[in-house]
C-alpha cells in the first residue's frame, strides 16, 4: 500500500471512531437535581447545572414599589441553570417573559420585573404561598423559590419553665403548636408541646388555665376573632383528649390580634403575634 493510501485509510477510520465515541461535550442535569413542580418545563438549551433545597431557609424579595425587600421564610430552592451553548442563550427579555408568563398562567401575580434582569411573584395555589425570582445572567438562570410556612419549632420549652413563667408573670407564650394557614386543627407537630403542658397540670394539680388563642392582623378582625377562638378550643380539645386532663381545669379564649407582642409590619413580628398562651387562672 501506497504512502497516501495508507494515509486515506487512517484518516477515514479516525473519522469512523470519532463518530462512533460518544459526545463528550453532551451535558446532563447534576445528580439529584429537578424542576420545581410549579416550573415543570425550563427554558429550551439549559440543563440544571446545581440544586441546593433547605427545609427552612430565607431570602428577601423586591415589593412592587421596588424601594424595599420582603424577607420570606420557608422551604427554600435555589436551582442553577446554564445554557449548553452560548450561541443560542435567549435574550434577558425572553427569559423575564417566560417566566413571568409562568407566574401568571400558575394563578400567580407578578410584583416586580427588569426586563432585562428579573422577575418576581407570588403564587397562592391551594391555600399554600410560594415566592419566585427567577434571574438571568452570563449564561445561567437562577431560580429562587420560598414555600412560606412558619418553622417547625424543635425545641420547646418544657414544664417547668412554662410554670416558673406562669408563677412570675400569670401567662407564658406557646410557639410550638401549630395550625394551617386559616385553620383550627392542631398539626402533628404539636404534640412536643402539648406533651409538656400536659406535663405541667400533672405536676400541679390544683392548677387551672386559661388557654388564649392569638392571631397577626392578617385578614378581617371578627375572622380573626372566630379563628383564636376556635384554635384555642382545639387545644384544649387536644389535651383532654389526648392526655386525659379534666375538661374542668381549662377553658379556651380567643383575642385575634388585639395583643400583640411585636409589630405586624413584617413577617417576623407576624410570626411572633400568632401564637397560644396559657394564663393562670
Amino acid at each position: 500500500m501506497s504512502r497516501a493510501h495508507a494515509f486515506a485509510a487512517a484518516t477515514v477510520m479516525a473519522f469512523a471512531t470519532l463518530l462512533a465515541a460518544p459526545p463528550v461535550l453532551a451535558q446532563a442535569d447534576k445528580a439529584g437535581c429537578k424542576d420545581h413542580p410549579l416550573f415543570p418545563t425550563r427554558m429550551p438549551g439549559y440543563v440544571l447545572q446545581d440544586c441546593k433545597t433547605e427545609e427552612f431557609g430565607r431570602y428577601e424579595f423586591w415589593t412592587p414599589n421596588a424601594r424595599e425587600k420582603v424577607p420570606v421564610e420557608g422551604k427554600f430552592m435555589f436551582l442553577t441553570y446554564a445554557v449548553t451553548d452560548r450561541k443560542l442563550e435567549p435574550s434577558a427579555v425572553a427569559v423575564v417573559r417566560n417566566y413571568e408568563n409562568a407566574i401568571l398562567k400558575a394563578g400567580g401575580k407578578v410584583l416586580h420585573q427588569r426586563p432585562d434582569w428579573w422577575v418576581n411573584g407570588k403564587i397562592t395555589k391551594d391555600g399554600k404561598e410560594a415566592w419566585v425570582q427567577a434571574e438571568r445572567g452570563n449564561g445561567k438562570i437562577w431560580l429562587r423559590i420560598v414555600e412560606k410556612q412558619a418553622m417547625a419549632q424543635y425545641i420547646v420549652a418544657d414544664a417547668a419553665a412554662m410554670g416558673s413563667d406562669l408563677a412570675a408573670t400569670g401567662h407564658v407564650a406557646i410557639y410550638g403548636i401549630y395550625f394551617d394557614t386559616g385553620k383550627a386543627e392542631v398539626k402533628p407537630e404539636s404534640k412536643p408541646a402539648l406533651a409538656e403542658i400536659a406535663r405541667l397540670l400533672g405536676q400541679s394539680p390544683a392548677l387551672k388555665l386559661k388557654v388564649v388563642g392569638h392571631t397577626d392582623m392578617t385578614g378581617g378582625l371578627e375572622a380573626n376573632m372566630k379563628l383564636s377562638q376556635a384554635r384555642a378550643e382545639a387545644v384544649v380539645q387536644a389535651l383532654v383528649g389526648q392526655h386525659g386532663l379534666a375538661a374542668s381545669r381549662l377553658k379556651g379564649y380567643g383575642v385575634g390580634p388585639l395583643a400583640p407582642v411585636a409589630s405586624n409590619d413584617t413577617e417576623e413580628g407576624k410570626g411572633k403575634n400568632r401564637r397560644v398562651e396559657l394564663v393562670k387562672d
